[in-house]
């Protein structure tokens, strides 16, 4: 058999006409390369490259015929990018502060908007003809390959605000004409959604904890007012990470027409099934949730945010934040069984914190007796918060939304 041609090498193919030859050239050939499609997604940190992870193996599972391309952040730690490359066909690296490029000088202007620069990055992809994004809290219960049949920009409505999309499942064509455009357009007006504030704790153990707050854009000086306030109260200095900008603002900005000019680009909500929707309007649940394609794990508990039993196969957390524990449940059912195994393949003898526990643990923490709150401000004065239990930084969070509110 006659190996096949490399790519640079025309391709000739000899009809039936004596004289007629066609040749296809690396031209044409680079054309076809370019009509490959692909599903997209976004791991800015470990935490949201194991939703990546999980959200991929959905996608196998679910015999999806396009390219998997995940977009990681430098602080995606190797061990993670190893099993992301072993689910994904293409792992690109992505670190605006360092790209030297548009993207760079965008940021300086708005810092505010950090990971937005970084998502907006899926415009490059332009060896894909068609691609579409999802982000990396979202799980795949069913084949979705006919989204391809749309055009950009499709998406669902956002339960919230419906004359919006959800920016968490979108229909897009890679350009730089677009991805440049979107850049100018985040430069000069921002997201209208705010912002995320981010506070890092330095690793207690081999575990750095994070927290999350909204807060109004351009406040970067009040949010580090409150690091400062915080680092006093706990006795533990704290940082503020980073700021992170609304993508969903930006690019309902920029595809303003969105709800008017075209309905064949609304998504129906089976593509992108928001877990807060489920609790809002039930009824519609009952009726059409067994056609639902997409779920997404919307809001501040995300799936990894619980802890999952391996021999009961139960949660432990705040499990009534979500509407719908089934589709936690089908979470964490898969990261077991096949996405755990490669991250304890790729740690090896390294300690890391994988979200699941045997009953001895769950036992033992179901009889750690009440603190009255004298004791447990004792325990803060000496430096010996519950940072895993009630003191954790998502606790911290709850009270302070309440708070600044």
């Amino acid at each position: 058999m006659k190996p096949r041609p490399r790519y640079h090498e025309p391709i000739v193919a000899v009809s039936a006409e004596p004289f007629l030859v066609t040749c296809l050239s690396a031209v044409y050939m680079e054309k076809v390369c370019a009509a490959e499609q692909a599903f997209v997604t976004l791991a800015t940190n470990d935490s949201y490259a194991r939703g990546a992870m999980v959200l991929g193996k959905s996608l196998r599972n679910h015999k999806t015929s396009k390219k998997l391309v995940v977009l990681v952040g430098p602080h995606v730690s190797d061990q993670s990018r190893a099993v992301l490359h072993k689910i994904f066909d293409e792992v690109r690296l992505v670190d605006v502060l360092d790209s030297g490029d548009t993207a760079h000088l965008a940021m300086m202007k708005r810092p505010d908007l950090g990971v937005t620069f970084t998502k907006l990055h899926c415009w490059t992809l332009t060896h894909y003809s068609k691609c579409v994004f999802m982000d990396a809290d979202t799980l795949v219960v069913s084949n979705i390959d006919e989204l391809f049949d749309r055009e950009e920009l499709s998406a669902a409505p956002d339960p919230g605000w419906p004359d919006c999309f959800n920016s968490g499942v979108f229909v897009f064509r890679p350009s730089n004409e677009t991805y440049g455009k979107l850049l100018q357009y985040c430069t000069e007006h921002g997201s209208f959604d705010g912002a995320k504030a981010i506070f890092l704790q330095p690793p207690l153990g081999q575990c750095a904890r994070y927290a999350t707050f909204m807060a109004p854009r351009h406040s970067e000086p009040i949010l580090m007012s409150l690091a400062v306030s915080l680092s006093v109260s706990i006795e533990e200095p704290i940082r503020l990470l980073r700021c992170e900008g609304g993508d969903q603002g930006v690019l309902n900005g920029f595809f303003s027409d969105w709800a008017t000019a075209d309905i064949n680009k609304h998504l129906p909500f089976i593509y992108n099934m928001s877990s807060i929707a489920i609790y809002t309007y039930l009824p519609a649940f009952k009726q059409y949730g067994a056609n639902a394609k997409v779920v997404h794990f919307l809001g501040q508990m995300k799936p990894w945010s619980y802890t999952y039993n391996l021999t009961q196969r139960t949660l432990r957390g705040d499990v009534q934040a979500s509407s719908q524990p089934g589709f936690l449940l089908q979470w964490w059912a898969l990261y077991s069984a096949e996405v755990l195994p490669m991250l304890v393949r790729e740690y090896g003898d390294q300690p890391f914190i994988s979200g699941c526990e045997e009953d001895a643990a769950a036992s033992e923490e179901h009889v750690q007796p009440l603190m009255s709150s004298a004791e447990r401000k004792q325990r803060w004065e000496q430096g010996q918060a519950d940072y895993m239990g009630i003191d954790s930084f998502d606790n911290i969070q709850k009270k302070l939304d309440v708070f600044l509110k």
